[in-house]
């Protein structure tokens, strides 16, 4: 699989949504729709992004689920890998300010770095909009959306909900076989899953 250097993802402030009263976040379905702007006023839609595949991933820093994938590598390894085939990789912090995982656009770039992460961009969502719009219930917690706008999987990483860095040797990652299966015209086995981490800090 080739290589591919990211570039330093962008932070970004959530602005606006679908209309209130939205069906229900579910696989099969539409994705709903959201639009944010980056800070230097870039805007990200999910209506531009249509014909890519794309992932949303529920993040907060000082949970020990996430500390689990990124202290390893292997959140890291897996925004690469995707980001290669062409994948949109949205990391999203629902963490309201004063409550942990909270970062300002600042903070974001400065962990984004330090992480050495790759992500496309990450979106700053501190009044929980996205994550209530997502139903997004921990971190992390994944969504794997197809080119045509339809969300085909929702929960967890992988199938090893335990905070030990060990257990991702074997584990099987529910991302990538979605992404694998949709990428090769075939039906994603297992589109819904428990996610597992700490609750989002709404």
């Amino acid at each position: 699989m080739k290589a591919v250097v990211p570039t330093l993802a962008l932070a970004v402030a959530f602005v606006a949504t679908a209309p209130a009263g939205s069906a229900a976040v579910k696989v099969g379905a539409p994705a709903p729709a959201f639009t944010a702007t980056d800070n230097t006023g870039k805007s990200h839609s999910l209506a531009d992004l249509k014909g890519k595949w794309v992932v949303l991933e529920w993040h907060n820093e000082g949970c020990p689920y996430v500390r689990k994938h990124y202290g390893s590598g292997n959140m890291q390894k897996l925004q690469k890998e995707w980001r290669a085939h062409g994948v949109v990789w949205l990391s999203v912090i629902s963490s309201a300010p004063g409550n942990q995982g909270h970062q300002t656009p600042e903070q974001s770039r400065a962990y984004v770095a330090a992480q050495h992460a790759a992500p496309t961009a990450v979106l700053l969502d501190a009044e929980g909009t996205v994550g209530r719009l997502y139903a997004a219930k921990t971190t992390p917690h994944m969504f794997v959306i197809d080119p045509n706008g339809v969300l085909v999987y929702d929960g967890a990483i992988d199938d090893r909900p335990t905070t030990d860095t060990a257990d991702i040797d074997g584990a099987a990652n529910y991302v990538s076989a979605a992404l694998k299966a949709g990428m090769a015209g075939q039906p994603v086995v297992t589109p819904v899953s428990k996610p597992y981490g700490c609750s989002v800090k709404y």
